[in-house]
């Protein structure tokens, strides 16, 4: 870093490392001025502004978890496929037993860099219902998805069971999964993954406000 961070600064900056490796995405405002005992999220603001004019952080506008590590920045998935030139695709609804990516599903791209998101994101999936909307995760807005299979307890994953695919968050206990939903009017799913189909297409990096459509949920 530049410039040396004062202790609260070090202290928010070391709060963004660890959900970001606990959970695969950056805290929001609420989320950090919550768990460092600030009055208001525009304090954590403020401390994330600073962070950033230090070189620390790059923040991105328009998102609510729009948090960058530059340190970071090298150690994508270079597994992952490149999405296109154009942009992040952005996936509408998606047909029973078809990949998310089919040509058919992308109603059309975004000019955002994957690299805005950590780990970077291989596509922008529509939000439809409030099965979230306690983390944020509203109807109409577009969650920003890292292709992966490889997914941790407490992290929001796009989840296909047979026909459907879901947005939650994952919780397993040896061979029992449940999908949890943010909204006490939603049930878990619960699965036994001994007799119950599941396939992980990815987690969630990052949330992007607004957009149209029918999408998922």
């Amino acid at each position: 870093m530049a410039r040396p961070l004062t202790q609260r600064q070090q202290n928010v900056y070391d709060f963004i490392v660890k959900t970001m490796q606990e959970l695969g995405y950056p805290p929001t405002r609420a989320e950090i001025a919550r768990a460092l005992g600030f009055r208001s999220p525009n304090a954590a603001e403020e401390h994330l502004r600073a962070l950033e004019r230090k070189g620390a952080i790059r923040m991105i506008a328009g998102t609510s978890r729009g948090i960058r590590l530059p340190a970071q920045e090298a150690e994508t998935d270079t597994g992952s496929e490149e999405p296109s030139s154009q942009g992040l695709p952005i996936i509408g609804e998606v047909a029973a037993g078809s990949p998310i990516l089919a040509a058919e599903h992308i109603d059309r791209y975004c000019p955002l860099p994957p690299e805005y998101f950590t780990p970077r994101a291989d596509y922008l999936l529509r939000v439809r219902g409030l099965s979230m909307k306690d983390v944020g995760i509203l109807e109409g807005d577009l969650l920003a998805v890292h292709r992966t299979d490889r997914v941790r307890n407490g992290q929001i994953v796009v989840a296909r069971l047979e026909e459907e695919v879901t947005v939650k968050r994952f919780e397993r206990k040896g061979h029992h999964v449940t999908l949890l939903a943010e909204n006490p009017e939603f049930a878990p799913i619960e699965l036994d993954l001994r007799q119950d189909p599941l396939e992980i297409e990815g987690i969630g990096v990052g949330v992007i406000r607004g957009g149209n459509g029918q999408s998922l949920s």
